[in-house]
C-alpha cells in the first residue's frame, strides 16, 4: 500500500498546478455553505443577545432596523433625530428609567456616544484604567479603541469634523480621556463615551470663549448694552474644555429641544412596558417605541430565508464543480493510457491501478477537506469580531 501512496503523491506533486486548482475548487465548494452557516449562526447569537439585553428603544419615526442597529452598534446609519425633552417625558412618567443617547460624531473613525452614567450601570461597564468622566469635555474609551490607538488616561481625543467645507458645521472638540473601560467582548469596546452635554458642545449648541468683561478682551467687544456685552468675530472660542475655561462654556436655547438619537427605556415591569408602548402607538405619533429583539428576529428571518436560496445556488455550483473535477480526472486517465499500459506490463493488476487512481482522488479530496476545515475554523474564530466591525463601520 505504501508504494501506491508514494506513486500517487509523486504524481500529484509533479502536476502541482492541476492539483492546486482541484484542491482549491473542491475546498471552496465544501467551505462556502458551511462557512455561511457558521456566520449566520454567529450573527444570530450576537444580534439576539445584544437585542435581548435592551428592553425598549424610543426614537423618531423612521426605519425600525436603522434605529435599533444605531443604538445597539453605533453604526453609520442615520435615523431621524428626536428631542431630548422626550427622554425627560419618559423619566417623568415613572414607568421607566430613560437613558438618552446621541450617536452622531466620530473621532478618527471611532464612534462617539453621548450618554449619561446610567448607561454604564445598565451595560455593566467598569473602568479598568484611570477614572470615570466627571465634567464637560471628558470622555472614556472602550478597550479595543484604546488598544488599537495606544490611548492612555489623560491623552487627548479630538472629534472629527463632519464636513471640512462647512464652516458652520460641527466644531472639532479636543476632549480629555479620563479612563479606559474593561473589555466586555461587545460593541462597547469599539466606541468612545462622552457626556451628553459634551456631544452638544461638538454640535455647536454650547461654546466657551474669553471673558469679554476683562480688559485684555477689549478688542473683541462690538458693543456694550448695560450688563450685556456683544462680541465681534475676533472673539476667541475655545476648542478644549479645561479647568480654567470650563466656567465660560454656556448653552443656548432650551435643552429640551436639543437633539438626541434615541432613548433606551428600562421599564419597571412588563405592565409598565405595555403602558409606555401604548403612549406611542398610532399613525399620528411622531415617535416609535420598539422591542429590539422583535426587530432583530424579523431581520434574522429574512437572513435565513435568503440563506436557503444561497445554499441552493451553491449546491448547483458545487455539483457543476464536482462534475468538472470528475471530467478532469477522466481526461487525465486517457492521457495516461501509456502509463497504465506500462504498469500492466510491469505486473500491476487492474485492481492495483484502480487503487492508485483512487489514492490520487482521495489525496485531492482529503487535502480539500482539510483546507475547508481550516477556512471554517478561521471563520468561526473571527466571525463575531468581523460582524461587530461590519455593523459599526
Amino acid at each position: 500500500m505504501r508504494d501506491l501512496l508514494h506513486l500517487a503523491w509523486r504524481y500529484l506533486a509533479y502536476h502541482r498546478a492541476k492539483t492546486v486548482v482541484l484542491v482549491l475548487s473542491i475546498a471552496l465548494i465544501l467551505y462556502v455553505p458551511i462557512g455561511l452557516r457558521v456566520l449566520v449562526r454567529q450573527a444570530r447569537a450576537e444580534l439576539a443577545s445584544r437585542a435581548a439585553s435592551t428592553p425598549l428603544i424610543l426614537g423618531a419615526k423612521g426605519s425600525p432596523l436603522e434605529l435599533v442597529l444605531k443604538v445597539l452598534y453605533a453604526g453609520r446609519q442615520d435615523p431621524p433625530l428626536m428631542r431630548y425633552g422626550e427622554a425627560e417625558r419618559v423619566a417623568k412618567s415613572g414607568l421607566a428609567q430613560a437613558i438618552p443617547l446621541y450617536i452622531r460624531y466620530r473621532a478618527q473613525g471611532d464612534p462617539i456616544i453621548g450618554t449619561t452614567l446610567d448607561y454604564f450601570a445598565f451595560r455593566g461597564l467598569r473602568i479598568a484604567e484611570g477614572r470615570q468622566m466627571t465634567r464637560l469635555g471628558d470622555c472614556v474609551a472602550g478597550a479595543e479603541v484604546a488598544r488599537r490607538r495606544g490611548l492612555r488616561p489623560q491623552d487627548a481625543v479630538v472629534s472629527s469634523a463632519e464636513n471640512l467645507f462647512d464652516v458652520g458645521g460641527a466644531y472639532p472638540l479636543k476632549m480629555r480621556l479620563t479612563g479606559i473601560l474593561a473589555p466586555t467582548g461587545t460593541p462597547d469596546d469599539r466606541v468612545i463615551f462622552a457626556d451628553l452635554k459634551t456631544t452638544w458642545v461638538i454640535e455647536g449648541l454650547a461654546h466657551g470663549h474669553q471673558d469679554l468683561s476683562r480688559p485684555e478682551a477689549a478688542a473683541g467687544v462690538l458693543a456694550r448694552k448695560g450688563a450685556n456685552v456683544i462680541g465681534n468675530a475676533s472673539v476667541v472660542e475655545y476648542n478644549e474644555v479645561t479647568d480654567d475655561n470650563i466656567a465660560s462654556f454656556h448653552f443656548h436655547g432650551d435643552p429640551a429641544a436639543y437633539p438626541i438619537t434615541a432613548v433606551i427605556a428600562l421599564p419597571r415591569d412588563e405592565k409598565a412596558a405595555t403602558l409606555l408602548m401604548g403612549r406611542y402607538e398610532g399613525a399620528a405619533a411622531a415617535h416609535q417605541i420598539l422591542r429590539p429583539i422583535e426587530v432583530i428576529e424579523d431581520l434574522l428571518r429574512t437572513v435565513l430565508a435568503v440563506e436557503k436560496f444561497v445554499v441552493a445556488a451553491l449546491a448547483l455550483v458545487g455539483a457543476t464543480t464536482l462534475a468538472t473535477a470528475t471530467l478532469v480526472f477522466l481526461l487525465s486517465l486517457r492521457l495516461r493510457r501509456r502509463e497504465m499500459e506500462t504498469l500492466v506490463k510491469l505486473g500491476a493488476s487492474r485492481g492495483r491501478i484502480a487503487a492508485l487512481v483512487a489514492s490520487e482522488i482521495a489525496g485531492v479530496v482529503g487535502a480539500a477537506a482539510v483546507l475547508a476545515a481550516l477556512f471554517t475554523w478561521a471563520t468561526a474564530a473571527a466571525g463575531a469580531n468581523l460582524l461587530r466591525r461590519f455593523l459599526i463601520e
